[in-house]
């Protein structure tokens, strides 16, 4: 993705083990942490020394895949539901 309003498929790969080669726009960076690596959008040099960067290096690849890991576990359904009820009972407090 280009552009991301939350980068959903940035966590989504890293919650099933997919090492990630993202753009560094939008909420991307955010979101990947450390779980990914971060390319400008339309460097396809980039994206692609990248992506053999991982292919070549599995030891790097698996780091990165549980780091990616690890990151995605931040980012609960739970927690961002309570967050948005919390912020919601504020507006309407502020009212």
């Amino acid at each position: 993705s280009r552009l991301e309003g939350f980068g959903l498929p940035v966590l989504e790969a890293m919650a099933t083990r997919c090492p990630v080669v993202a753009c560094n726009t939008t909420a991307i960076p955010e979101v990947a942490g450390d779980g990914g690596l971060l390319v400008e959008p339309g460097d396809h040099m980039a994206f692609s020394e990248a992506v053999m960067a991982l292919y070549g290096n599995p030891a790097r690849r698996n780091e990165l895949v549980e780091r990616g890991v690890k990151r995605a576990q931040c980012f609960r359904w739970k927690d961002s539901a309570r967050g948005m009820l919390e912020l919601l009972e504020q507006a309407a407090s502020a009212q």
